[in-house]
């Protein structure tokens, strides 16, 4: 049997990331398993679904290069054929009619609590007479489920799972205009689309023993099942948006690598031995939805942004110099040619101190900056009279520098620092704030080498007439 797993999230609110894990994990089992990964668009609430939580989710998708083997079967579409299964069954007698009003469903469940019994629907019109019922009463579809015995599912990752049978309620599966329930339209989309396997949150563990029973009422076999555990905070409390529990799209906003949202979620309930870093072949490799933990997973944003530097590490700088133009340019930062290889040439350093795309933007804007550079607080406090004198002799003395690489730029640095009487941290600091505006910046000959001679002379030049803006805060 080929593995056929499905996504299918609901449009009523943006991709997020317990959604993003669940996607993972039914793409990796297809892709472990050789099988197929589907996209299915659970819209039937068409009252808060909405097209911008659609893009959402397609895009979100894409980022995290999750997209499905086949075009998207959106739910919405179907509701003809969730109607003729519900009618089939009606036929057939797996299935009823009920007329209860909403004032007998009231006093029914009313009558429940105050006997202190589980409030579900009595089954009284299971066995009712349609003649004695008004012929212009409205009704609903009910599914027929046995009274005895016990619903038993082999849940992949819960184990055993099992409940008797009179605690499940006759569900609907047609409301009385004639539009199918979210129960009846997913368990039928799953058998048309060859579902073999449902992977998702442990929220749907409960729906699950009422969609067995419809299964066996369409007289169609049923998927394998395997309920994950939710994500929680760092507190053990449900996830939220203090915790972090953004949309995926924030989280690329905020600098995230696909690849590296992809080994965090993965390990949220997943594990390979000790292994934090994993590859998307490896985890490809060694996926088994079996092998996901029964305890919730808790969300930790600083594992999340270690994992991410590690990944702007192994990036190529070409790669992350075309990630971080938009973000220059969205900035107000125009990037000319020379700029762009001079990124180029620096981003090695550059991406050893970042952990996010955010950060390497914000660190790159000294290669690029316009001139005159503004200066942070600190920056400023370091340049006073004295200084600028200094940096405009040590000017003259780069200008005549033969070869124009770190060790020349240090020992020529360091040789004037002395003749000035001073230790040599007096002088590079105030250097390094005229040269980046900054007081923090990778090595200060590797700058003054990616910057080139003409840019540092230039920079050196601004610092010693004060042309440098005024003092702004740090970024």
């Amino acid at each position: 049997m080929s593995v056929v797993v499905r996504f299918a999230p609901s449009p009523t609110g943006y991709l997020h990331i317990g959604g993003a894990r669940t996607a993972l994990f039914n793409w990796l089992y297809a892709r472990h398993c050789g099988g197929r990964y589907l996209l299915r668009i659970e819209d039937t609430d068409r009252a808060r679904s909405t097209e911008a939580a659609i893009r959402a989710i397609f895009e979100g998708l894409e980022w995290l290069e999750l997209s499905p083997d086949a075009p998207p079967v959106f739910q919405s579409a179907r509701a003809d054929r969730h109607r003729e299964v519900a009618e089939r069954l009606l036929a057939e007698g797996r299935a009823y009619r009920c007329w209860c009003t909403p004032e007998e469903l009231e006093e029914m469940r009313a009558r429940a609590r105050a006997e202190k019994r589980p409030v579900r629907y009595d089954r009284r019109c299971r066995g009712r007479d349609p003649a004695s019922v008004p012929p212009d009463r409205p009704s609903v579809v009910r599914l027929a489920m046995p009274t005895e015995g016990e619903t038993v599912i082999e849940d992949l990752v819960q184990g055993t799972v099992r409940i008797a049978n009179a605690q499940l309620d006759d569900m609907i599966l047609l409301r009385s205009d004639g539009t199918p329930t979210y129960m009846l339209s997913v368990v039928v989309d799953d058998h048309d689309m060859g579902i073999t396997h449902v992977i998702r949150g442990d929220d749907h563990l409960t729906n699950a023993f009422r969609q067995y029973q419809l299964y066996r009422a369409m007289a169609v076999d049923v998927p394998t099942f395997a309920h994950i555990p939710l994500i929680h905070g760092p507190d053990g409390a449900k996830l939220s948006k203090r915790h972090g529990a953004l949309s995926v799209t924030e989280y690329r906003e905020m600098g995230i690598l696909p690849e590296a949202m992809r080994n965090y979620l993965v390990r949220l309930g997943w594990s390979l031995g000790d292994r934090e870093i994993l590859s998307t072949e490896e985890m490809i490799r060694h996926f088994d939805i079996r092998d996901v933990g029964r305890s919730p997973a808790r969300f930790d944003m600083n594992k999340l942004l270690s994992l991410n530097a590690h990944y702007l590490r192994e990036r190529a700088d070409t790669e992350l110099l075309r990630l971080v133009l938009p973000r220059l340019e969205a900035a107000g930062i125009r990037v000319d040619e020379a700029g762009r290889r001079r990124l180029e040439a620096g981003m090695a350093g550059l991406k050893l101190r970042a952990r996010t795309l955010v950060e390497l933007a914000e660190a790159a804007r000294i290669y690029v900056a316009p001139r005159p550079l503004p200066l942070t607080p600190k920056a400023a406090r370091l340049l006073d009279d004295a200084m600028r004198k200094n940096l405009e002799a040590l000017a003259g003395r780069l200008v005549h520098l033969q070869r124009w690489d770190e060790e020349s730029l240090e020992s020529a640095c360091r040789a004037f620092a002395e003749e000035l009487g001073l230790g040599f941290g007096k002088l590079a600091q105030p250097l390094r704030a005229a040269l980046t505006g900054t007081t923090v910046s990778p090595g200060l000959f590797e700058v003054m080498c990616v910057l080139g001679r003409d840019e540092v002379l230039a920079r050196i030049e601004d610092a010693a007439r004060g042309r440098n803006p005024a003092v702004q805060q740090s970024h």
